[in-house]
């Protein structure tokens, strides 16, 4: 093939092809009797792994120590193949974080990964952010979620954080006690716990926020996260909201 025809089959131009031949990357097997560069297939094999290599990054002065060493093709693809592998996984992790990032925004979290690690710790809100705007997406209360929680600092969430641990404490120290779910004291901490979502996070009315504690025992991730807490404490904490609610004619 000419020179022409490989530029045209590898994506590349003449120009370069004629820098690779200049610098020894990529010199052609044959020339005609004018002069004009004749490319062998074991050319077009040269050329695709001086092209891999540059895709990956590396410098025309590495790629040229690359090929000059004995490996065969098959080692150089083994190579390719580990390097683009690593990139894979790479560009993989970024597209994930980018991903999570995007989701925390749509939920108006606007921390920076640092920061929501230093609040949530390992649970990340944003994973939980499609499916909570599929169910809820169209309510007024996410409406308002959404509006407070974008003006939210990291003090902010810091201080919500700590409400949210004092009340679940406090449920779990009544639990341990044997204090009953009905019990005033009970119920005075679900109503706590109520007005905690309304001020930081929309208007959680009696029956909304009973319809929380039934999803409490009904999902098993919320289930799991107040059983980490104490056993026995999500259909407590159920209960406890379920007697409020009653408590004030929800």
């Amino acid at each position: 093939m000419n020179v022409g025809e490989v530029a045209a089959l590898a994506g590349v131009t003449v120009r370069t092809l004629h820098h690779y031949d200049r610098i020894g990357l990529l010199q052609p097997s044959g020339r005609t009797a004018a002069g004009y560069r004749q490319y062998a297939p074991a050319d077009l094999e040269r050329l695709h792994r001086v092209l891999l290599y540059r895709e990956l990054g590396f410098p025309l002065e590495e790629v040229a120590t690359l090929l000059s060493g004995d490996a065969d093709p098959a080692e150089h693809l083994r190579r390719q193949h580990r390097l683009l592998r690593d990139r894979l996984e790479r560009t993989t992790a970024m597209v994930a974080a980018v991903e999570k990032e995007m989701e925390a925004r749509s939920m108006g979290i606007s921390l920076t990964p640092e920061e929501r690690f230093e609040v949530f710790g390992d649970w990340l809100p944003e994973e939980y952010a499609a499916e909570a705007e599929e169910k809820w997406g169209e309510t007024e209360a996410w409406a308002q979620s959404q509006q407070r929680t974008r003006a939210m600092t990291k003090d902010d969430w810091l201080r919500v954080k700590a409400e949210g641990d004092d009340v679940e404490a406090r449920f779990a120290g009544a639990l341990r006690s044997g204090v009953a779910a009905d019990s005033e004291q009970a119920m005075d901490l679900a109503e706590e716990h109520r007005q905690q979502i309304s001020r930081n996070f929309y208007d959680c009315g009696y029956e909304m926020h009973a319809g929380l504690g039934r999803m409490y025992l009904e999902d098993e991730r919320f289930t799991a996260y107040y059983e980490r807490i104490a056993p026995g404490l999500a259909q407590f904490v159920s209960a406890a909201i379920q007697a409020n609610a009653a408590r004030h004619g929800a």
